[in-house]
C-alpha cells in the first residue's frame, strides 16, 4: 500500500483542488492507495471540507489536532496513523506537484530507502524565502555530511521500516533525511515542480531560521555523539582543563625561579576558571553518558540498525 500524508493548516481553498489531483496521480499508479489528512487546528473550513471529503471516500483518512502543534507534529501523527510500507508527504497548498509522485515512486522501486524533491525552479519571493534557503541548504549539508539542494521540500518519499525508527520534535522534520542517513539509508534527490501558490497564505516565515538552527545543533549531536557523548564533552574538558593547568605551571615556574609575583595577576584567575571548566565539561559528559544509556535501555533503542540478515536457508528480513 502506498500512503500520501498531507499535513495542512487553513487551507481551504485548496483542499478539494488537491484531494481531486492527487486521486487522478494515484488512480493511474494503479496500486492501493491511502491519503491521511493532517489537520493542525484550522481555524476556516478546512476539517469541515475534509470530513465531507472523507465521508465520499473510504480512502482518506482525517487525523485532527486539538489545536495547531507545528508541522513536525502533523508530520509524526501522519506517520502513526499511516498504513503503507511507502510513505510520501507533501504540503497541502498546491505548490508541490502530484504528478511527481511517480517519478519518485520509482526510485523507490530502484532500491533507494528515502527520496527527496528538489524544487529546482522555485515559485517563491527570492530575498525572503529562497535567499535564506539556499543559505540553510549550505549549512546544514556542512553539518551534516548529507549533500541535499532542498532540505526545506516537503515532498518526500520513504520506506516504512526507516521512518518508523525516527522520533520527530521541534522543527526537524526537514531532517529527516540526514538523521535517517545514521542508520545507513540509501537516499537520492530527484527534480521536482513547484508551482506558485494560488491560494492562501504562506505559513513558513525567516523567524523559523533561529529555531532551524538550535535543530539543527542538535542532529548534528545525535549524528555523531548520542552514544558517546563523553567524547564531546570529554573533549573540550581537556582542553581547557589542560590550558588552565599549562597557565598555572608556567606561572608557579615564573614564581619560583624568576621571583615574578602571582598575585594581581588576571592570568591567575583565567587558569583557575578554565581548571574550573574542564572539570564540570568532563563532569557533564560523565552524566550525559548515564543519560545515553538511560535513554536507549529504557526504550530498548538499539545502537544499530541491520538491513538484512543472511542465513544458510536463504535470505531473511
Amino acid at each position: 500500500m502506498l500512503s500520501v500524508v498531507v499535513p495542512l493548516l487553513n487551507e481551504e481553498e485548496n483542499i478539494p483542488l488537491l484531494y481531486q489531483e492527487l486521486n487522478e496521480v494515484l488512480v493511474g499508479i494503479g496500486e492501493e492507495y491511502e491519503i491521511v489528512f493532517i489537520d493542525d487546528g484550522s481555524s476556516d473550513r478546512s476539517l469541515s471540507l475534509l470530513r465531507e471529503i472523507q465521508g465520499r471516500d473510504p480512502r482518506v483518512v482525517v487525523v485532527s489536532f486539538r489545536k495547531n502543534f507545528g508541522q513536525t507534529a502533523a508530520m509524526a501523527a501522519g506517520f502513526d496513523y499511516a498504513r503503507g510500507e511507502v510513505i510520501i508527504t507533501m504540503d497541502a497548498d498546491l505548490q508541490n506537484d502530484p504528478h511527481d509522485i511517480p517519478k519518485m515512486l520509482a526510485e523507490i522501486r530502484n532500491g533507494h530507502d528515502v527520496v527527496t524533491g528538489w524544487r529546482f525552479d522555485r515559485k517563491d519571493a527570492w530575498l525572503n524565502r529562497r535567499l535564506p534557503s539556499i543559505i540553510a541548504n549550505k549549512v546544514i549539508s556542512w553539518t551534516t555530511g548529507v549533500n541535499l539542494h532542498d532540505y526545506g521540500c516537503t515532498l518526500k518519499a520513504f520506506h516504512r521500516e526507516v521512518i518508523k525508527n525516527i522520533r520527530l520534535y521541534g522543527e526537524m522534520h526537514r531532517f529527516i533525511p540526514a538523521i535517517a542517513s545514521g542508520m545507513g539509508i540509501s537516499f537520492t534527490e530527484v527534480k521536482v515542480n513547484h508551482r506558485a501558490r494560488r491560494f492562501g497564505t504562506s505559513k513558513y516565515g525567516i523567524s523559523r531560521t533561529i529555531r532551524v538552527i538550535l535543530d539543527l545543533l542538535t542532529v548534528k549531536f545525535l549524528l555523531s555523539y548520542s552514544t558517546r557523548p563523553i567524547q564531546v564533552f570529554g573533549l573540550m574538558g581537556v582542553v581547557c582543563g589542560g590550558t588552565g593547568f599549562l597557565i598555572a605551571l608556567i606561572m608557579t615556574i615564573q614564581r619560583q625561579f624568576f621571583g615574578i609575583p602571582m598575585a594581581d595577576r588576571p592570568l591567575l584567575f583565567l587558569a583557575i576558571l578554565l581548571v574550573f571548566i574542564g572539570i564540570q565539561f568532563v563532569s557533564l559528559g560523565l552524566i550525559a553518558e548515564l543519560q545515553a544509556r538511560t535513554y536507549h535501555e529504557s526504550q530498548n533503542k538499539p545502537v544499530y540498525h541491520v538491513k538484512t540478515v543472511y542465513r544458510a536457508e536463504g535470505q531473511l528480513e
